[in-house]
């Protein structure tokens, strides 16, 4: 099991009921949606709704087209569908309480379409309480620790993570308070109550860079198909994430599809640092982005409600 548990609170007990294993073979059901969402400190209950750079189109959808802001919230399931550089960062106003995440959704998050996010925040960049379903699309997810003490810091927290279609996955985490634990993407330890299997890891020919001084993935089980670990040499799964090949947790994984190795020199344009020759780094430009212009009228926003919090403790 994990040096510390990523805990939330019975707020989120209502909502986990969404969702089963559909949601890692083929995406969310179709019969769930979100609630309510925040975006950018104001709160929405009834789709149909934009502002620059965001739509969400209906219960279950939301279209990012290099949107700029701040934290995104919804409870229940959402797909996102990402055009351009996007990026989102914790809040820093009062209005709602997200919990110091960039992205936090309560129920089964997919992110999909041919644009990028990058995600910001003190515990984690981004949080989905069930299932993260990468598809297609290019994820930053950052967390540093700022202010964080006995608590898990990871730049990607979730229930199960997928990475799917050619994915590209980059989270890193970091923290020096004292008794942080800083992973780069944590499954949770608690099984949600959607009947789906929890704490796991699975990529299909896709990309994941993590990074985290107690853990690059912290996971209770993962599985790979047609991709490899780059790093750490000789790397398995385990009960306490990805191990390497002496059995203690890697600090530092890397997984990639396999033969994708390219010409000496060649770059791509998610190269990230560090990365080898044909190696997509996943790493966006958050400076580049700049929100779209929109010229429809923003409907009268609804009063907020205080959104569920999560903690970790040890």
């Amino acid at each position: 099991m994990f040096t510390a548990a990523f805990h939330t609170s019975h707020h989120y007990i209502l909502f986990t009921a969404m969702a089963c294993l559909c949601v890692l073979l083929g995406g969310p059901s179709s019969a769930a949606g979100a609630e309510s969402l925040i975006i950018a400190g104001a709160t929405y209950y009834e789709p149909g709704v934009s502002g620059p750079g965001w739509a969400w189109t209906d219960a279950d959808h939301l279209e990012l087209s290099c949107f700029s802001g701040e934290a995104i919230g919804a409870e229940g399931d959402l797909v996102v569908t990402l055009t351009g550089q996007n990026s989102v960062k914790e809040m820093q106003t009062s209005i709602v309480e997200i919990s110091q995440c960039g992205l936090e959704l309560w129920g089964n998050l997919t992110l999909r379409g041919t644009g990028s996010l990058t995600a910001t925040g003190s515990q984690c960049g981004i949080h989905a309480f069930q299932a993260l379903v990468v598809d297609g699309c290019t994820v930053n997810a950052q967390a540093d620790g700022a202010g964080i003490e006995d608590e898990v810091v990871a730049g990607l927290v979730a229930g199960r993570l997928v990475v799917r279609g050619g994915g590209c996955v980059v989270a890193a985490g970091a923290g020096s308070g004292a008794g942080v634990h800083a992973y780069g993407a944590y499954l949770l330890d608690e099984d949600p109550g959607d009947g789906a299997l929890f704490g796991t890891l699975a990529i299909d020919a896709s990309w994941l860079d993590a990074t985290g001084a107690d853990g690059g993935v912290g996971c209770l089980a993962g599985s790979l198909m047609s991709a490899r670990f780059v790093a750490p040499a000789g790397g398995a799964f385990g009960a306490r994430g990805v191990l390497d090949a002496g059995g203690a947790v890697a600090t530092h994984v890397v997984i990639e599809p396999q033969d994708t190795a390219g010409p000496a020199g060649e770059s791509d344009v998610r190269d990230t640092p560090g990365g080898g020759a044909g190696k997509p780094a996943c790493s966006t430009d958050p400076a580049a982005e700049k929100p779209r212009d929109d010229t429809s009228t923003d409907p009268a926003v609804k009063p907020a409600t205080t959104s569920p919090k999560t903690s970790a403790t040890t």
